[in-house]
């Protein structure tokens, strides 16, 4: 019986404290005992499973699909957004939404940001994010060369420029190609100071906010004129390419797909991105969930951002092998 009334004397104090309000002073006072027992108590009934904790998700998120996809594929979190269609355009502007929230979030002083100015996902967070009153991060660092179509190519440089000036950063741009002609042309290229100074920062970069891409380029992709040869696409299919990030491919099992063309693509390796504290990742989908389910299979990626129902797409079949290290 002693343990009946001493669980029933926790039960008091914690309907006292969690239902009714009252602070722990006043509850101390009014059951004449000292406020430290009424704390010991508190941490009693939660051991005692008497209070038990419930998270009730609101309205438009998805709780369950996201501890999905972070058991899944051993993620760190994963964000999925709600969306009343699956089609890109709309996929694309909330997880841009959700993106510009989570950076103004989380941001970390003096955080070094690399990017990659050729997806148009991106583009949509730095349309949402609000200027920082206190700049927060260091350097915003362009991860693939941004030079291409002039028309297209000036809305990447303001994208890495935007977003520099929107965190307090410095913005470091990539003044090349990010594909170049030839081994050659690339290795001319590679030269120049400024290329060289951007370039360096990638191992320093703490937070890579990156795009998946599926084989087949997307629109802003394909219209920057950095992207390979038809031709060129179909041996990488051939070799089980199934999407990339920033022009470097992976196959279904997350295993990098090591080609001729690497050679020629100025920006960051599969192998640095791995190496960066934090990677974020946007993307949704039906054409690209093979290529997000690879990316993620790479064990790079840290965070996803991505729609309802790409989310429902990924978690529908279990894994089949486990992260390419």
């Amino acid at each position: 019986m002693a343990r009946v009334n001493e669980l029933r004397l926790i039960a008091r104090v914690a309907q006292m404290y969690h239902v009714e309000g009252q602070r722990q002073g006043d509850i101390a006072k009014h059951l004449r005992i000292s406020q430290a027992t009424v704390s010991r108590m508190l941490k009693k009934a939660q051991a005692e499973e008497i209070v038990r904790t419930t998270v009730v998700s609101p309205s438009g998120t998805y709780a369950d699909l996201e501890a999905g996809l972070r058991q899944q594929f051993g993620l760190s979190e994963a964000i999925v957004v709600e969306c009343t269609e699956d089609r890109d355009g709309a996929i694309m502007a909330r997880i841009g939404e959700a993106a510009a929230h989570f950076v103004e979030a989380t941001l970390q002083t003096d955080e070094i940001i690399g990017v990659s100015s050729w997806s148009e996902t991106i583009s949509q967070m730095v349309q949402n994010i609000h200027p920082m009153k206190s700049g927060k991060a260091k350097y915003v660092v362009q991860m693939l060369g941004g030079m291409g179509n002039p028309t297209v190519q000036m809305h990447a440089n303001q994208l890495v420029t935007r977003l520099a000036k929107l965190t307090g950063a410095e913005p470091h741009v990539l003044s090349a190609p990010g594909v170049a002609q030839s081994r050659e042309a690339k290795l001319v290229l590679l030269g120049d100071t400024f290329v060289r100074e951007t370039m360096d920062l990638f191992s320093r970069i703490t937070l890579a906010i990156v795009g998946i891409g599926a084989v087949e380029p997307s629109g802003m992709l394909a219209r920057s004129g950095n992207v390979f040869s038809p031709r060129e696409l179909a041996d990488l299919t051939a070799s089980g390419a199934v999407g990339d990030m920033s022009l470097r491919f992976f196959d279904a099992k997350g295993a990098y797909v090591t080609n001729p063309l690497d050679d020629r693509v100025i920006g960051t390796t599969l192998e640095e991105l791995s190496a960066v504290d934090r990677v974020m990742a946007l993307a949704g989908g039906k054409a690209k969930t093979e290529a997000i389910r690879g990316a993620l299979k790479t064990g790079i990626i840290d965070l996803l951002i991505t729609d309802k129902f790409t989310a429902e797409r990924l978690i529908r079949t279990n894994p089949t092998a486990p992260p390419a290290t």
